[in-house]
């Protein structure tokens, strides 16, 4: 089916004289689509089968080995002013970046097809969907789009109807005109992903690497989406909703926002070890919350799949993640087994024998056999715990999430929604040898958005102080936790995973009245007699290891937060400035 609708038409059709492929194809959501994307990847050498007797209707991809994550030095907001991107986003001229990138544009697809992708993000028909047609010329592209988005007839209608959509323009950016028989294409040297927040666009070249590449995503979702928000009273959120259900068959819907390698997707997937209690996964990375009519924060998960990094996932650390990859699947970057299966750090204590590496090499033990950022695309159908809630949930906590070692507590209740957001603004994580800079450097990510924000982040606090300029009461509580306390042997003194549930059973417990808390500088935290900790392996002076904060250390964190406070000058907010206040004076008590 064709669009009609003359705006839609008419953008269609600059960008093809613009950009000259040799054919376009409309994706839809039929399985013939999906077998001719399948095939046609097949041939180029993109991807290759999995064994179907151990891994169904799955596929292993391989990358170029210069486009295998997200570029944040090439992600750019491009605002009318430079002041609206703010601080800690890149900036260029919109009128500087479409010239130049329009220049990278001419004759792009010669030789190559044009996929055209009508998709939602969020459920169609709903008023928190948004609609989409992203152009590009990768098929890897245009096969992870039908997993993570929403693509059918109805989202063609709909964007036919009024012309009412986020145009999307994607291009590898392959260099030699008229080939396609390079099984990675991409142009690392002009890779650009450029954000124009004023006219709601997305141009993306030269990286087929998901982040880069799925518009939909990060894109969308958080970028534009957060500008969006912003103008019409709602919130775009890098955070996980989980469905809890509590042996009292109280059923509570928590959203969580967590930076890289703080147990964001696991927790997403949690499996209680407590009895009685049941978790189901609501989304696992992008949240919109809107307000109902009861005054509450409603929350829809915009995607349709899981885009998650495979390297430290196992039976053990995420075993509902397992058990959804386990069929249909799309792998990048992983492994592959001698037996056609798919193999990453972490999965098994030990590498099985006869690996290949994700570059196509024998693996000889040395370096990682699959890449730290290997991924896994799959849809949400395949989860075993997926919440059947689609068109929005009741959110009744907030959790911010960072990996500190000392300082910051198991769990921290927020005294109001402006000292929660004050908690949320100051988040932040230790870095780990594997990151750049020191070990231990604390490195600030407000809300697990620094990299996703599309506009000035001092801005983006002023919108979340503003949800309580009506109605305060009926807002989520909002809570700090912290996984990743370390003791004198340098072990982390809390198991996590599922014994996380526990965290959750107080902070319940809190939003029904039914357990105390103590006063700290950073927030409320449990009385001890409140925290259960029953057939936990933990040493007698359990409380202290996971709730105490130094004082030194309170100091010095009051320092770096006036650092980190500094960036935003004029755009961070009076209450924020006096919320500091007020946690400095705490500190020196």
């Amino acid at each position: 089916m064709r669009f009609t609708n003359p705006k839609v038409v008419g953008w269609l059709e600059e960008w093809t004289a613009l950009m000259q492929p040799e054919r376009s194809v409309m994706v839809d959501a039929s399985a013939a689509m999906r077998e001719q994307l399948i095939a046609t990847l097949v041939e180029l050498g993109t991807i290759k089968a999995l064994n179907p007797q151990l891994r169904p209707g799955s596929y292993l991809a391989s990358s170029d080995p210069r486009d295998v994550a997200r570029l944040e030095s090439r992600t750019i907001i491009c605002s009318e002013r430079e002041a609206d991107a703010g601080p800690t986003n890149n900036w260029r001229a919109p009128s500087e970046m479409r010239e130049m990138m329009r220049k990278l544009y001419e004759g792009c697809m010669r030789g190559r097809t044009m996929y055209i992708i009508p998709f939602s993000m969020g459920e169609v028909g709903s008023p928190f969907a948004i609609y989409g047609i992203e152009i590009t010329d990768s098929a890897y592209v245009a096969l992870s789009m039908l997993t993570m988005a929403t693509i059918d007839d109805r989202v063609r209608a709909a964007i036919d109807a009024d012309g009412v959509f986020v145009p999307a323009v994607h291009s590898v950016g392959y260099p030699l005109v008229g080939r396609e028989d390079v099984a990675w294409p991409c142009n690392p040297e002009d890779t650009y992903i450029a954000h124009f927040p004023e006219t709601r666009e997305i141009w993306s070249y030269g990286s087929g690497y998901g982040g880069n590449a799925l518009l939909g995503k990060k894109c969308l979702a958080l970028r534009i989406a957060s500008v969006a928000a912003r103008d019409e009273g709602w919130l775009a959120e890098h955070m996980l909703i989980l469905k809890l259900t509590s042996p009292r068959n109280e059923v509570y819907y928590v959203a969580g926002a967590f930076p890289s390698a703080c147990g964001k997707t696991n927790l997403a997937m949690l499996v209680p070890t407590r009895p009685g209690w049941r978790a189901e996964t609501v989304g696992d990375d992008i949240a919109w919350l809107r307000r109902g009519p009861d005054g509450r924060l409603w929350a829809v998960n915009p995607e349709m799949g899981f885009f998650g990094v495979a390297p430290g996932t196992s039976v053990k650390t995420n075993p509902v993640a397992m058990e959804t990859v386990a069929r249909n699947t799309i792998f990048t970057n992983c492994a592959l087994t001698a037996d056609g299966d798919v193999w990453w750090e972490g999965m098994t204590k030990e590498p099985p024998e006869g690996l290949t590496d994700w570059q196509g090499r024998p693996y000889t033990g040395e370096g990682p056999a699959a890449h730290p950022n290997a991924r896994f695309t799959v849809s949400i159908e395949e989860s075993p715990n997926i919440a059947p809630e689609r068109d929005g949930v009741p959110i009744s906590a907030i959790l911010f999430g960072g990996r500190r070692s000392t300082l910051v507590p198991l769990v921290t209740e927020a005294r109001s929604w402006e000292h929660g957001v004050f908690l949320g603004s100051i988040m932040a994580s230790e870095t780990t040898a594997a990151a750049e800079g020191a070990v231990g450097r604390v490195r600030r990510d407000p809300f697990a958005m620094l990299p996703f924000c599309g506009y000035n982040m001092g801005d983006y606090f002023g919108h979340w102080l503003s949800m309580a300029e009506t109605d305060p009461q009926a807002l989520p509580r909002i809570y700090l936790v912290n996984w990743f306390r370390r003791g004198a042997d340098g072990g982390f003194v809390w198991p996590g995973y599922g014994e996380n549930v526990r965290v959750l059973s107080w902070i319940i417990d809190r939003l029904e009245g039914r357990a105390a808390g103590s006063e700290t500088p950073l927030g409320l935290i449990p009385k001890p007699e409140d925290f259960e900790v029953e057939g936990l392996d933990l040493s007698e002076n359990w409380f202290d290891l996971l709730f105490s904060m130094d004082k030194e250390e309170l100091i010095a964190e009051v320092d770096l937060i006036r650092e980190h406070y500094a960036r935003f000058a004029e755009h961070l907010p009076k209450q924020l400035a006096a919320q500091f206040n007020e946690f400095e004076e705490s500190v020196h008590r």
